[in-house]
C-alpha cells in the first residue's frame, strides 16, 4: 500500500522530468539551422590567393540589410581534413541572393588544398552545429594567366601609356604642344641678367641629397640652362656642392653649356666644389659666403630639409633674387616665403621638357598630364558618389551605393 509521502515525492519527479525535458527542446529549438551545403572551389581569374566558399542558406534564416536581425555565417579553414581549423572570415547573405552566399576567402597558398567548415551565428550570438565540405571536396587556389582583379588597372594604365606614346609621335611630326608659363623658368634670364649688370656672382645650391635623387637630377637640368645664360652674360657662377658625385656631375654640365655657348675659355671648375656632406656644415659654409660675396642671384633647386628657411632668409638678407623649387611638401611654405620665384611640385620636374621643347620630354609630360586628368576626374566621381550617398540614407542596394561600391571595389581596389 503506497504511503502519501512516496506519492508526493513521485509526482514531483515526474513534474520535474517534464519540465527538465522541456527546457531541453526549447534549447535545442533556440539553436539556429545550420547551412544546407557546403561546398569550395577556385576563385576564376585570380592570382592565385583566393577561394571560393559556396554556401547554401537554410530557408529558415533571415536575409537583411538589417545588422542587428542579419545572420553571420563563420568560414573556418583547415589544410587538413578534419584538421584544426581557424576562423577566416564573417560573412551576411545578400536579400540579391537569398538562396546563396560566396564567400571569398584570401591569403590562400598557390596548390595547397583546403577544407572549410561554416557555422551559422545568431545576432544574439548563438551558433549551429558546423557544416564542412567533404574529405574529396578540398579546394586548390590556382593562378590564372589573367588576373581579372586588376582589369581596370590595365585600362587605366593602357589609356596613360597610349597618350604619351601619342603625343610623342604628335611632337616629333611637328604638332605644337602647349605648356603653360612657369613664372620662375622664366625668370632665370632676368636673374642672371641682373647679377651681370650689378657685376655680382650667381650662386646655384643643387640640394643635399646625392645624384642618385632625382630631385637633384631635375636640379642639375636647371643648371645646365643657368651656366648657358651665365656664359652667354660672361657672369660668374658658383656652385658649391654638399656631394662629391654631385660636384663630377655640377662640372660637366656647366662645361657642357659653357661649351655650347661657344665660351670654354670662360669656363672655370674650381668655382665649383665640394664643401662637405654634414649638412649643417654645408648650410654654414652657404650662409657665410652669401654674407661675404653677396651674390645677386641665388637659385635653389635641389632636396631641402630644414635649412631651407636659413637660406632663403639669408639671401633675402643679402638682397639678392631667389628662384628655387623643390618636391619637398614641408619647405615648399618657406621658399614661397622667402623667394622671388618657387618652383611647387611637379613645376619642377617639368622643366627640362619646358626648357629643352625636345618633343619626346613634351610628349610624355602631356601624356602624363592626361592621367592626372583621370585621377581627378576619379577622385571628383568617388567624392559625388560619397556625397549623394549620405543624402540619401544607407539603403546598400541603392544605385549610388551600388556605384559606389563598384568604384571602390573594383576600380581602385582589386575586389
Amino acid at each position: 500500500m503506497w504511503h502519501k509521502p512516496s506519492l508526493r515525492m513521485l509526482v514531483i519527479g515526474c513534474v520535474g522530468g517534464l519540465v527538465l525535458e522541456c527546457s531541453m527542446l526549447a534549447s535545442l529549438s533556440a539553436a539556429p539551422p545550420p547551412p544546407r551545403a557546403v561546398s569550395a572551389s577556385d576563385h576564376p581569374r585570380d592570382g592565385g590567393d583566393a577561394l571560393d566558399v559556396h554556401i547554401t542558406i537554410p530557408p529558415e534564416a533571415p536575409v537583411t540589410d538589417d545588422l542587428e536581425k542579419a545572420w553571420e555565417y563563420i568560414v573556418l579553414r583547415a589544410g587538413e581534413f578534419h584538421g584544426e581549423f581557424e576562423e577566416v572570415g564573417r560573412y551576411r547573405a545578400s536579400i540579391d541572393s537569398p538562396a546563396e552566399l560566396v564567400a571569398s576567402v584570401g591569403n590562400c597558398e598557390v596548390g595547397k588544398p583546403y577544407w572549410f567548415r561554416v557555422v551559422t551565428l545568431t545576432p544574439s550570438g548563438e551558433k549551429s552545429a558546423f557544416v564542412e565540405t567533404s574529405e574529396a571536396g578540398a579546394a586548390v587556389a590556382t593562378r590564372e594567366w589573367f588576373d581579372a582583379r586588376r582589369g581596370w588597372f590595365l585600362v587605366l594604365m593602357t589609356i596613360i601609356c597610349g597618350a604619351v606614346i601619342g603625343f610623342v609621335g604628335a611632337a616629333r611630326h611637328g604638332v605644337p604642344l602647349k605648356i603653360r608659363k612657369i613664372a620662375g623658368l622664366d625668370a632665370i634670364e632676368e636673374a642672371v641678367g641682373r647679377a651681370t649688370e650689378m657685376g655680382q656672382a650667381c650662386l646655384f645650391v643643387p640640394g643635399v641629397q646625392d645624384i642618385n635623387d632625382i630631385q637633384t637630377i631635375a636640379g642639375l637640368t636647371i643648371l645646365g640652362r643657368v651656366a648657358e645664360k651665365a656664359a652667354e652674360y660672361d657672369c660668374q657662377l658658383d656652385v658649391p656642392t654638399s656631394r662629391s658625385l654631385v660636384m663630377t656631375a655640377a662640372r660637366e654640365t656647366v662645361a657642357a653649356a659653357f661649351y655650347a655657348a661657344a665660351r670654354p675659355d670662360a669656363f672655370n671648375e674650381d668655382r665649383i666644389y665640394y664643401v662637405t656632406d654634414e649638412q649643417f656644415g654645408y648650410v654654414a659654409h652657404l650662409t657665410g659666403m652669401m654674407v661675404r660675396e653677396k651674390p645677386a642671384a641665388c637659385f635653389y633647386l635641389g632636396a631641402f630639409f630644414a635649412e631651407s628657411l636659413i637660406l632663403a632668409e639669408t639671401g633675402n638678407a643679402v638682397g639678392a633674387i631667389q628662384i628655387a623649387g623643390t618636391a619637398q611638401p614641408a619647405q615648399l611654405p618657406f621658399f614661397v616665403a622667402a623667394c622671388d620665384y618657387t618652383l611647387i611640385g611637379e613645376e619642377f620636374f617639368a622643366a627640362s621638357a619646358y626648357l629643352s621643347r625636345d618633343p619626346d620630354q613634351l610628349g610624355s609630360l602631356k601624356g602624363q598630364d592626361l592621367g592626372k586628368v583621370l585621377v581627378a576626374a576619379v577622385v571628383l566621381i568617388g567624392v559625388g558618389l560619397a556625397t549623394l550617398s549620405g543624402l540619401a540614407g544607407h539603403d546598400r542596394h541603392s544605385r549610388v551605393d551600388r556605384a559606389q561600391d563598384y568604384l571602390m571595389n573594383r576600380i581602385l581596389g582589386e575586389g
